[in-house]
């Protein structure tokens, strides 16, 4: 039953931590111009969003299990 707590506490962490980012943020380097010789990179950054509702239902999931794991003991 240590791991149904242990996976509980790590599902309301990582609900909190999607709730408070909404998104992770990354940068990649691309090539703009190749004229033999001549090479010019750009830099963008992209985006993956986390949707508030995947960060809410991971912390009430979180909570059911933290509640049924707790009872089981």
């Amino acid at each position: 039953m240590k791991n149904l707590l242990l996976a509980s506490i790590l599902m309301i962490i990582l609900g909190v931590v999607a709730l408070t980012y909404q998104g992770i943020t990354y940068t990649t380097t691309e090539k703009a111009v190749d004229m033999g010789p001549i090479q010019i990179t750009a830099e963008r950054t992209h985006t993956l969003p986390l949707l508030p509702i995947l960060g809410g239902i991971a912390i009430v999931g979180g909570v059911v299990l933290f509640f049924v794991s707790r009872k089981n003991t």
